[in-house]
């Protein structure tokens, strides 16, 4: 960064999400970004009933070409941006011009506003805590029990505060607009397209496989600082540290079992996903009051992240 003054765009961009949340949808670069790929998509993945189907090998390159285009136009947007900012603004005009540009690039308030919509749903009814468990999450709610409700909202709150928070902070922080951008970009295209299987009726086995590692990559470091940053705050004591390595190698994700380890370890709770893992199992069964706990944890974790983003464009 230029100056001290831009590199306060964090805590702009963390004060106009805690003021107004997100912005419409047509004016969201996060939505723009999913058009695209959703636009692209035809041309990457082949349908279920297609005859004739690709090798995995040209799928493969197809869907890691695309992603490196699309990738490529977002960062170009994204730094011409900051460019004409920086050059045509004093600093300390530049600095909340950026912040809003930043902001839509993260999403703590609607995170949080979720996941407490989820408790409170819950508490009318189970199967009100399903159905709005069910916006947040890609997992079958409908088998769940009220515990198990409670644990996914827990865990998607923690891995979250790694994609929608932290990341895109670490990524501005060590590239500017254009690192929190190609993040974001990375980590749509990883929902979108990074399945094992089919989604809407295309195949993703190897078409979203480089969107998947892109994204895998990305997320590695900001993970670990997420894990950090929850442990830390919410003053874990030295057991949980040593425990949390091998409690986030408990899930097929690379990444997202280490904010989520941290979330169990800290309010000493039980997480998991049926059928797939189990976080720090000998943890107590999450109940009504775990839900405000993890939430302020995870707010005063991404106000930290903010703060470590603003040292870190300022040192960059």
């Amino acid at each position: 960064m230029a100056s001290a003054w831009l590199a306060l765009a964090p805590l702009v961009a963390l004060a106009v999400d805690r003021r107004a949340g997100e912005p419409p949808v047509r004016w969201h670069p996060v939505a723009w970004m999913g058009r695209a790929l959703g636009s692209a998509s035809p041309f990457v993945a082949p349908h279920e009933d297609d005859a004739a189907v690709p090798s995995a090998q040209r799928q493969f390159f197809a869907g890691a070409a695309c992603w490196i285009a699309i990738a490529a136009v977002v960062t170009a947007i994204a730094a011409a941006v900051q460019a004409l900012v920086v050059l045509w603004l004093p600093a300390w005009a530049a600095a909340p011009v950026l912040g809003l540009l930043l902001k839509p690039l993260l999403a703590w308030r609607m995170l949080r506003d979720e996941v407490r919509a989820v408790e409170t749903a819950l508490a009318d009814s189970l199967d009100a805590g399903r159905a709005r468990l069910g916006r947040l999450v890609s997992r079958d709610v409908a088998r769940l029990s009220a515990a198990e409700v409670r644990e996914s909202a827990i865990e998607s709150l923690a891995e979250n505060l790694n994609d929608s928070v932290v990341a895109p902070l670490f990524w501005f922080a060590a590239a500017g607009l254009p690192g929190a951008a190609l993040y974001r970009f990375a980590n749509t295209a990883d929902a979108m397209w990074g399945y094992k299987g089919s989604r809407d009726a295309r195949v993703w086995k190897w078409a979203g496989k480089w969107a998947a590692r892109a994204d895998d990559a990305l997320s590695w470091l900001p993970a670990r600082a997420t894990a950090a940053l929850i442990l830390l705050l919410a003053a874990a004591p030295r057991a949980a540290w040593r425990a949390l390595p091998a409690e986030a190698r408990r899930t097929p994700s690379p990444n997202g079992g280490w904010p989520m380890g941290a979330m169990a370890l800290a309010l000493r709770i039980r997480l998991a996903k049926p059928g797939v893992y189990v976080l720090n199992g000998d943890g107590d069964s999450p109940v009504q009051r775990h839900t405000p706990l993890a939430i302020a944890v995870a707010g005063r974790a991404a106000a930290a992240a903010g703060l470590l983003a603003v040292l870190g464009a300022w040192l960059a």
